[in-house]
């Protein structure tokens, strides 16, 4: 019989072109509408195979104890909602930083979500995948989807794919600066929230019709609290992007260009004057990358 050993991975990063906050529910859980793009910049997993329980192991930066780590939590769920007694261990290579707005812990959930499932012969559907994922926060869904762009609403658990989505070139600043998403949250008033915007779903497919849709609610909020992201956004701005935002509730911006080359000069102009901000050149993804097994025979 042939048989996963173990299975690797890549856990990309979201950006969300647009990002409206629509209501707030009586359970404190806010009312979303969001377009979601994978972008090629990615945490890394493995999983293999234990006799039981689930451990994880962190390279990179802190996520916390394991029982916080959306990873394990994952895993933990997915085990759970099986009733298996089979265990996993997760190494986990964190390259995307925390508390960014660019879903890094989301992402590694919902890829251990779909990785686990291949570990174990996929004895899930994909339906079951995403009402797993829905229980442990509102960006994961989009992630267990596979998908690389989707509109998103509800709490943003609710997902319609968009096959045909053009390739953007990103630049992504990342400041040193973290935000966490209830800070972000507590600090918005959904009153002076941008009203949705009409929209032809075939339309996102347009690079210019997606530039003109960009927008996100946090940003006026957080923009008060940190201007130096504000006076960020108006540089990427200026150094030739088509449209720049903040990403989720921050503090990550991304710059969508209308070609590579753009987006390296756009580097090279800002990495001189932003010392204390890293930026890294990459692109939209039209899927996410798939799990892929390590076999062995026995």
């Amino acid at each position: 019989m042939t048989d996963a050993g173990s299975v690797r991975v890549a856990a990309p990063a979201k950006i969300n072109c647009f990002l409206r906050i629509l209501a707030k529910e009586e359970s404190g859980y806010h009312q979303i509408e969001t377009l979601y793009n994978a972008v090629d910049f990615c945490d890394d997993i493995e999983l293999h195979r234990t006799e039981r329980g689930v451990s994880v192991e962190v390279v990179g930066p802190s996520v916390g104890p394991d029982e916080e780590n959306l990873a394990y939590r994952a895993a933990e769920a997915l085990l759970e909602s099986g009733g298996m007694t089979t265990g996993v261990h997760i190494s986990l290579t964190k390259n995307i930083p925390v508390e960014a707005g660019l879903g890094g812990g989301s992402s590694d959930a919902g890829a251990t979500l779909r990785a686990l499932n291949v570990l174990l012969g996929e004895p899930f559907s994909a339906d079951a995948l995403l009402q797993i994922a829905g229980r442990l926060g509102a960006d994961v869904p989009f992630f267990a989807s596979g998908a690389g762009v989707a509109l998103g609403w509800g709490r943003g658990e609710r997902l319609l794919a968009i096959p045909g989505a053009s390739v953007w070139p990103v630049l992504l600043a990342l400041p040193s600066l973290q935000i966490s998403t209830a800070e972000a949250y507590e600090s918005l008033n959904v009153q002076e929230c941008v009203a949705p915007a009409s929209l032809a779903l075939d339309a996102l497919a347009q690079p210019d019709t997606l530039a003109e849709l960009a927008t996100n609610d946090f940003e006026a909020s957080v923009f008060e609290r940190h201007p130096e992201l504000g006076a960020l956004r108006e540089a990427m701005h200026d150094a030739g992007a088509a449209t720049a935002r903040l990403s989720g509730s921050g503090a990550a911006l991304f710059g969508l260009f209308n070609d590579r080359a753009a987006a390296d000069r756009a580097r090279g102009a800002l990495s001189a004057s932003w010392a204390d901000v890293r930026f890294v050149v990459t692109e939209t993804m039209t899927s996410q990358p798939e799990p892929i097994p390590t076999l062995t025979s026995s």
